[in-house]
C-alpha cells in the first residue's frame, strides 16, 4: 500500500466527524461491500501499522482489530478517502467470513444480488468443487476428466459463442458465452487461477 501515511491522516476532516470517521470496507477482488464502522484517529495508525483494519467501538470506547478473535482479518491494499474527506474506503483482501453471523458479508442479503458479486461467488463454488466425487455436480466431474476436457469444452463453447454472434441470435449469444464463461472460469481454478488474474493482465496493459 503506497500511501504517505501521516499525509492521509491529516487530510481527513476529524473536526467534521467529531473525532469518529466512517469506515468502509470493500473487498479488493469482488468490489463487495464487506462492512462498515468507525475509526478515530490512533484506530487509522494502528490499521497502517498492521495493515489490517482495526476499529474503535462506540459501545466499548476501545479499539478493536477485527479478526483478532476469530481469525478472520481485513488485510488493507488500499484506502481512500471521500471528496468531502470524512469518510473512509478501506479494499481489503478478507480471511474467512467478515459478518459475525458467518455470512460472507454483513450487507450479504443485498450484497449477493450484485452482478460481479455473484461472478466471484461462482467462481468460488467452482474452487470448491475441485476434489469432490465426479458423481457430485458436472463441475467437479470436469476436474475429474482433466485440463485437456476441460480446455476442449473451452474451445467448443468459444466456436458456438462465435457462431451466435455471427447469425446475430442475441439470445443464443447470450447462452454460449454464459458457457464459455463457466468453462473458462473452471480451465482458470484448474491451474490455480482466477479471473482476477486475468484482470491484472488487463490492468497491466491498459497503463501502457
Amino acid at each position: 500500500m503506497k500511501i504517505d501515511q501521516e499525509e492521509f491522516i491529516k487530510s481527513v476532516n476529524w473536526q467534521k466527524v467529531d473525532g469518529l470517521v466512517p469506515v468502509i470496507i470493500q473487498d479488493y477482488h469482488s468490489c463487495e461491500v464487506l462492512m462498515q464502522g468507525y475509526m478515530n484517529e490512533e484506530a487509522l495508525k494502528e490499521s497502517f501499522k498492521h495493515q489490517k483494519v482495526v476499529f474503535y467501538s462506540r459501545t466499548k470506547a476501545r479499539l478493536w482489530m477485527k479478526g483478532k478473535e476469530s481469525g478472520n482479518f481485513l488485510h488493507i491494499v488500499d484506502m481512500g478517502l471521500d471528496c468531502d474527506k470524512d469518510c473512509v474506503l478501506i479494499l481489503a483482501k478478507p480471511y474467512g467470513p467478515t459478518c459475525h453471523s458467518g455470512e460472507i458479508s454483513c450487507f450479504e442479503q443485498i450484497s449477493k444480488r450484485a452482478d460481479f458479486v455473484f461472478l466471484s461467488r461462482l467462481e468460488r463454488l467452482i474452487n470448491s468443487r475441485k476434489n469432490l466425487a465426479p458423481n457430485s455436480s458436472y463441475t467437479a466431474e470436469l476436474f475429474a476428466k482433466g485440463t485437456k476436457r476441460i480446455a476442449q469444452k473451452v474451445g467448443e463453447e468459444g466456436v458456438e459463442t462465435a457462431l451466435a454472434a455471427t447469425v446475430k441470435d442475441k439470445d443464443e449469444l447470450i447462452c454460449e458465452a454464459a458457457d464459455l464463461l463457466y468453462h473458462l472460469d473452471v480451465l482458470l481454478a484448474d491451474a490455480n487461477l482466477s479471473l482476477n488474474d486475468v484482470i491484472a493482465k488487463l490492468k497491466e496493459r491498459n497503463s501502457k
